[in-house]
């Protein structure tokens, strides 16, 4: 390490000397891709921007963070749209303290140094400041452990590169630790950002952008070594490991310049041990002291040995408000805040006089009363006889910092929606709790929740009407959340609520009661009033899970249940629904395979006039016979497939299949052929573009093609959905409501939509003739359907006493075992052959 000879310290290097020249610089035309180009090119960390030889910006390695990497058209943008300008400038001729407080109260690494005419000479940074200042020889001293004061930001390798920017960005680091997994780590840097960007490159993951290996070394490590460590292996950043060798945090060269308070005090200690003859023989260190001190970017306060303050620094002014000429002769309680008690003065104090040393976090208060946060330093100067002759403290100002961290902690253990716990804080409470519970031996539960058909709320009225019912309903928890419960929402429409201690479990049932009717409470919500239900699965600590991650799972399982019974409703978890989630993988695992070899079957369900039984129509059904599973219903596996995301994928092959086939009847006789559409279906906007790809595949007229939608995929319809469904209508496409009377069944959606037909769901038909109130329902639906101008088709037909009620009450189309069970492809053929000799009844 370098070591300054007397006469080196002596003089102090004026800005010009100091100022690198060789200014790297692109013209205001070019584009942000360009700019970046030059600067990897040349290594450097800044460009300036020039117009007509003048300069108007800079833009620098800091700013890369402001830049939204999600965006296309990133590097072809102008360089003028996120330059800095105007570009902060100061005279060769200014000293450097009035170099370190424009920067500080700028904030700003670097400045653009010019001579007595203007023009530019070149850049100055902290750094070139700082170490220019015969304070190195002081690092052999001091450890890198006592610079590191916070966490570094961890993320993982997998991230996507624009959500690590922004990540970066929130938490103000110029640098992120990369999760590699398996314990390897990572470096992701401000200067590797350009040198990415510079490559043309701006989606990728993290791990890609980054280097894969940190350079990190002991905490106890000498600040001097670290220094050369960091100069030979031209890094910025240099790993900082705790005794257990696991990251505590990242040093940097400004963490490095900016740790020489202990330091300065120690050189005033020293200093004035020598007294006479150091005043006489290294009157310039005197000076120089003075200028360090006067240059600090931390502030700097001396009293004597009555606590009488005999000076302060420009920064103490700048972060106290209060000027050298208030501040001396006064004593340092003026800039006392009120929060720290007087056991803590008293405890600081004899650690002063005990260590001739004390260092922590202490609030003060500023001029205007603003009270903030500092890290403090004091250090007792003693005399050759040893008694203390001065006190130097050096603090800064740790508001941002704290700041950082607050929202660094929110961002973990918080969502930012509801501002309730995450599944993170929610689990780490959890295993308090129930350490708590073991060691009381008494019972808790986890009550965990998801709300009813939530998906359908995103889907008609956005998101944002979305996330307004997610913060109705934590807002709704918490006020029924006891003292000591705690609330968390776990991730997308689930929640959780911890219960700490149970006497019983009807208590439980009282409270999953209590739950279910808050939150079934009307919504008011984008001019639309919402009812919303949940469903909630109950696990109890020790009997249904050891550990915080076993119980919630057991939880959610028995949630699921609730789910499955109906919704709306609680369940108790039972050690046999493990089976039942073993049986549920086994059938997801078997219709992927299903799916993927083509192993699903297309059948028709015939549809015939009642007056006659001719064939009017099919609809199509999908059957699973699984070679191990054995025949599955299709109320088993289409709830299964919407869960899993796979039902649109087996509605577009159910759609190429139903027209190929009506493709291989072309020369027999034509009958349309309706489609079952899921909800999920209609809320694709390429919806409509496949139907018509699909028909024009296989060259067929759309009246051969009927759709069929249930209530609840179409009521409530948002205009998106009413526009699809008049497209369809237009291109001549029949569209059906299915299951009509068990959804909304409402006339006022019924006579905006461009539907043709009503089936009615075969449970109001079931009971026919003998009970009078389905009876009267069918003719109620039936003379609505007449009013409206809507064909009819009754389903579940199967006896011909429900067939003559039908017939007697005016339905004309029927669908059921009457006429027929659905058939396969080729059997449906032989009853359109009949058709086609005009004999088309079973």
């Amino acid at each position: 390490m370098t070591r300054h000879s007397p006469e080196e310290m002596a003089h102090e290097p004026s800005i010009a000397e100091l100022a690198s020249g060789g200014l790297l610089t692109c013209d205001v035309s070019a584009t942000l891709g360009d700019a970046i180009q030059r600067m990897h090119a040349a290594r450097a960390s800044s460009v300036l921007v020039t117009q007509d030889d003048d300069i108007c910006g800079i833009w620098s390695e800091g700013d890369v963070r402001r830049l939204d990497f999600s965006d296309p058209d990133l590097l072809d943008a102008p360089i003028a749209q996120s330059m800095s300008s105007p570009v902060v400038r100061i005279a060769h001729e200014a000293g450097l303290d009035e170099a370190v407080l424009l920067m500080k109260r700028r904030r700003l690494r670097r400045l653009l140094v010019e001579d007595g005419e203007g023009r530019p000479l070149g850049m100055i940074t902290q750094a070139d400041i700082v170490r220019s200042q015969g304070v190195e020889h002081y690092l052999a001293i001091r450890d890198i452990g006592s610079i590191v004061s916070h966490s570094p930001l961890v993320l993982a390798a997998s991230l996507p590169l624009e959500q690590a920017v922004i990540r970066m960005r929130e938490a103000n680091a110029d640098a992120a630790v990369i999760d590699h997994g398996n314990g390897a780590l990572g470096i992701f840097t401000e200067h590797d950002m350009v040198a990415w960007l510079a490559g043309g490159r701006m989606s990728c993951c993290l791990g890609e952008a980054g280097s894969s290996t940190l350079l990190a070394r002991p905490q106890g490590m000498a600040l001097a070594q670290a220094l050369e460590l960091l100069r030979e292996q031209a890094f910025r950043h240099l790993g900082v490991l705790d005794e257990q060798g696991e990251l505590r945090g990242l040093l940097s060269f400004a963490d490095i310049m900016a740790g020489f308070e202990h330091e300065i005090a120690l050189q005033l200690k020293e200093t004035l041990k020598a007294r006479d003859k150091a005043l006489r023989a290294s009157a310039e260190h005197l000076r120089l002291a003075h200028r360090v001190i006067n240059a600090s970017m931390d502030s700097i306060m001396i009293t004597d040995a009555r606590g009488v303050i005999q000076s302060v620094n420009p920064s103490f002014t700048v972060v106290t408000g209060y000027s050298a000429e208030e501040a001396v002769g006064n004593r340092p309680s003026m800039l006392s805040s009120g929060r720290q008690t007087k056991a803590f003065y008293c405890d600081m104090w004899s650690t002063v006089l005990e260590r001739d040393y004390w260092q922590g976090e202490i609030w003060n208060q500023r001029k205007d009363g603003e009270t903030y946060p500092e890290w403090l330093t004091i250090t007792a100067i003693r005399d050759d006889e040893g008694q203390i002759q001065q006190f130097v403290a050096i603090f800064s100002d740790i508001s941002d910092r704290k700041r950082r961290e607050a929202k660094l902690h929110r961002l973990a253990n918080f969502d930012d929606l509801t501002g309730l716990a995450n599944r993170r804080l929610f689990l780490s409470r959890l295993e308090q709790a129930q350490a708590n519970a073991r060691e009381r031996g008494h019972c808790m539960a986890v009550l965990f929740l998801d709300l009813d058909l939530f998906k359908r709320i995103n889907d008609t009225l956005g998101h944002h009407a979305g996330d307004r019912v997610i913060s109705t309903i934590a807002t709704r928890l918490q006020a029924l959340a006891d003292d000591g419960e705690s609330v968390a929402r776990l991730g997308g429409d689930e929640f959780a609520v911890l219960i700490h201690e149970i006497a019983h479990p009807d208590a439980l049932e009282a409270q999953a009661a209590r739950l279910l009717e808050s939150l079934c409470r009307p919504i008011e919500v984008l001019g639309h009033t919402l009812s919303v239900s949940a469903s909630i699965g109950i696990g109890l600590y020790p009997e249904d899970g050891e550990s915080a991650e076993i119980l919630l799972k057991h939880a959610n399982t028995a949630m699921s249940r609730a789910k499955e019974a109906g919704r709306n409703q609680w369940c108790f978890y039972q050690s046999d629904m493990g089976e039942h989630d073993q049986r549920a993988l086994t059938l997801e695992q078997s219709l992927r395979r299903a799916l993927d070899n083509d192993a699903l079957e297309v059948v028709y369900q015939p549809q015939a006039a009642l007056e006659d039984k001719r064939l009017v129509g099919f609809e199509a059904l999908l059957r699973w016979n699984d070679p191990e599973l054995g025949v599955v219903s299709p109320q088993q596996f289409i709830p299964l497939a919407e869960k899993l995301g796979m039902i649109d994928r087996i509605g577009r092959w159910v759609l190429d299949r139903v027209c190929a086939q009506l493709h291989a009847w072309r020369h027999l006789a034509r009958v349309p052929v309706a489609v079952n559409v899921s909800a999920l279906q209609l809320s694709d906007r390429r919806f409509v573009d496949d139907v018509e790809k699909c028909l024009a595949r296989y060259a067929l007229p759309p009246e051969l093609l009927e759709l069929e939608l249930t209530e609840s995929a179409v009521l409530p319809n948002s205009e998106t959905t009413h526009r699809m469904l008049q497209r369809l209508r237009d291109r001549g496409i029949l569209l059906l409501i299915d299951d009509f009377g068990t959804g909304y069944s409402s006339l006022a959606y019924l006579r905006q939509l461009p539907i043709s037909t009503l089936k009615i769901d075969a449970s109001f038909v079931r009971q026919l003739p003998d009970s009078y109130k389905d009876g009267e329902l069918v003719g109620a639906i039936l003379a609505m359907a007449n009013a409206l101008g809507l064909d009819v088709i009754a389903e579940g037909a199967e006896t011909d006493a429900q067939a003559d009620f039908l017939r007697a009450k005016g339905c004309k189309i029927v669908q059921g075992y009457w006429l027929s069970r659905p058939l396969a492809a080729n059997a449906a053929s032989e009853w359109l052959g009949r058709l086609s000799t005009d004999d088309a009844s079973p």
